[in-house]
């Protein structure tokens, strides 16, 4: 390697087999160079959360990083771990400072058939990583009165309107975006369309939020006009805006193969439900793509607490490491493709048929060794690695 990745670890299980990754596939091969950041949950804590913003900083610097599942403290976590407050979302802060795309797709096995029996190709989530409620101001209502939302423009008047009238306690939110974010996105989405030479859906619910959905859709259908009309056409694929109900419905119907992009929130949930519906939340890759051109690739489930405690307490666990084996895979390559480093990309292929085959030859974690059609050994994490190790 002669340029370094942004490497972020993690919380919890995803910590252990993290360094397992490393040390088990990793370091035998590639004299790995990273810029190190710990967004563990007790150092972003002691920074107060600076540390984020720096690996965020340094992804930028560097071009790519690679990141470990991290915790997104609630009140039972802020207590668990005493923190000084409820720190954001690490990721939402890494997608705000980037201002880039999340794509995630399934990593399809043969032996696993999705529960969808229809699909037969992967399906693509896009998902924008700006604003919506990842970036939402709250507030408890404790009795009656008016709130309001304004705006005071820099050279004008306020504008206000009346969100609701409370007649006793409740709860209220306001959230953003930026025209400028969701031209990123909308961009990203019918770049990496045409790149993959596959149709674009994009959903929301501009029924009813007329003009904050409404916004999205517009932005979209202005710039494929103006940009992306004439490139789609020469592929032969297609974009098409579809109300997100609507969209559910023909996902469940398709046989895959397509990009459907959502919005923070829709895509959030989305990609749980595709994943889990192709086989397993440990079995996606996820990218963040920004408009600069730097990427950041990740695990996108959570950090396994309950597989975490019995590991605390001596016992053996057997968690799936195969998101976090891409998110590793897909960085190497990136890196190795911006350096001009064939060598680095061709291990990261390697890794990941390595992976693969030894899922297919009936050697894998047992949350897959229960949806294996075929022979299976259900492994514990560290057999299972070492099984990918003897492979590659």
């Amino acid at each position: 390697m002669t340029t370094p990745l942004v490497e972020m670890d993690g919380d919890e299980m995803t910590r252990v087999l993290w360094k397992m990754i490393k040390e088990i596939l990793l370091e035998p091969h590639v004299e790995l160079k990273t810029e190190y950041y710990d967004l563990g949950l007790p150092y972003r804590d002691q920074t107060e959360d600076q540390v984020t913003v720096d690996a965020a900083m340094a992804i930028k610097k560097y071009g790519v990083g690679v990141k470990c599942a991290t915790i997104t403290p609630n009140v039972q976590r802020m207590e668990e771990y005493h923190l000084k407050q409820m720190w954001k979302s690490p990721n939402a802060t890494l997608r705000a400072i980037l201002d880039g795309t999340v794509f995630r797709a399934p990593i399809m096995v043969q032996g696993i058939r999705p529960l969808v029996r229809n699909w037969k190709k992967p399906i693509t989530i896009a998902r924008h990583a700006y604003g919506d409620i990842y970036k939402a101001s709250e507030m408890v209502i404790d009795g009656p009165g008016k709130a309001e939302l304004v705006f005071t423009p820099a050279d004008g008047e306020p504008k206000k309107i009346t969100v609701h009238e409370f007649k006793g306690s409740g709860v209220l939110q306001g959230m953003h975006n930026l025209d400028a974010s969701i031209g990123s996105y909308a961009r990203a989405c019918f770049e990496f369309a045409l790149g993959e030479k596959q149709d674009l859906w994009f959903s929301s619910k501009d029924t009813i939020s007329k003009l904050y959905d409404g916004r999205f859709k517009q932005i979209f259908q202005q710039i494929f006009d103006a940009e992306y009309k004439e490139r789609f056409e020469q592929a032969g694929i297609e974009y098409f805006y579809t109300l997100i109900d609507d969209a559910v419905a023909r996902v469940m119907r398709s046989e895959g193969g397509f990009i459907w992009a959502c919005k923070n929130y829709d895509g959030d949930v989305m990609s749980d439900m595709v994943a889990t519906a192709f086989g397993s939340l440990a079995m996606m890759t996820s990218v963040l793509v920004s408009p600069d051109g730097n990427y950041e690739f990740e695990a996108a489930h959570g950090t396994v607490t309950r597989h975490y405690y019995r590991y605390l307490k001596g016992g053996q666990t057997s968690t799936n490491p195969v998101a976090t084996i891409f998110a590793w895979s897909g960085a190497l390559r990136k890196r190795g493709e911006l350096d001009g480093l064939a060598d680095l990309c061709e291990f990261a292929g390697r890794l990941e048929r390595a992976t693969l085959e030894v899922i297919e030859s009936g050697v894998m974690t047992k949350d897959l060794a229960s949806i294996f059609e075929g022979q299976a050994q259900g492994v514990n994490s560290e057999e299972f690695l070492r099984a990918i190790a003897q492979r590659l």
